[in-house]
């Protein structure tokens, strides 16, 4: 589930975003300052920022210069500063997008899932709970700790990382790994990969990979 931090003074606002966040499985802390925000990133990490320009206590330009001096954590301002220069400075300091209020619920959140692809391609790994996948290598990871998985494993798992929070059904998978193997892969079949994946990357219980009984599985941190 990727974390979302919303810096936001406005209640009705906040009360909205929030409620539409976790409703599209984003995990969502609020600041309602720069000062707030500020003390959250230092000790927490966000998978992006959505931030108001207009603060109580400063500016988010200025929070988005820091952000971007510090991390490569996307940011897409929420502003309703819809002048040329207010949008140019935005994108000249960083700013994974810049929308306007008032803005429509779904587009906001194709925009949010626009920057944050970009930002998995260019970081070039997929990550959930402690797992890291880095798919330019074809790495698997448990922390620091490699974990060799076979081709049909690696292509299973990716699958299923690259649609955290969401259904993948079996017959997708079977699907996707058929060029793979060569031949069919049987629905059985799929169970026992499944079962050895959970045993490789530590997750027996099935904490990580859930099953949805009857569909297929979601990956979940």
């Amino acid at each position: 589930m990727n974390k979302i931090l919303l810096v936001e003074d406005n209640q009705s606002i906040l009360l909205g975003l929030s409620y539409l966040l976790k409703e599209e499985q984003f995990e969502c802390s609020i600041a309602k300052t720069k000062i707030e925000a500020l003390r959250l990133l230092d000790t927490e990490k966000f998978d992006l920022i959505l931030l108001d320009i207009a603060l109580p206590d400063g500016s988010g330009f200025e929070l988005c210069k820091y952000i971007k001096n510090k991390t490569e954590t996307p940011v897409i301002f929420l502003t309703a500063k819809d002048d040329e220069k207010d949008v140019v400075q935005g994108f000249d300091i960083g700013a994974d997008d810049y929308i306007i209020k008032p803005f429509r619920n779904r587009e906001l959140i194709s925009r949010i899932n626009n920057v944050l692809r970009r930002n998995n391609k260019q970081n070039n790994c997929l990550i959930c709970g402690d797992i890291k996948i880095d798919t330019n290598s074809g790495k698997v990871f448990n922390g620091n700790q490699k974990i060799e998985l076979t081709k049909l494993e690696y292509k299973i798992l990716v699958n299923l990382f690259s649609n955290i929070g969401k259904l993948v059904t079996r017959e997708k998978i079977l699907n996707d790994i058929w060029d793979i193997a060569g031949n069919f892969v049987e629905d059985n079949t799929l169970t026992v990969y499944i079962k050895r994946i959970r045993e490789k990357i530590g997750d027996k219980d099935g904490n990580i990979i859930k099953t949805v009984r009857g569909l297929g599985y979601r990956a979940e941190e």
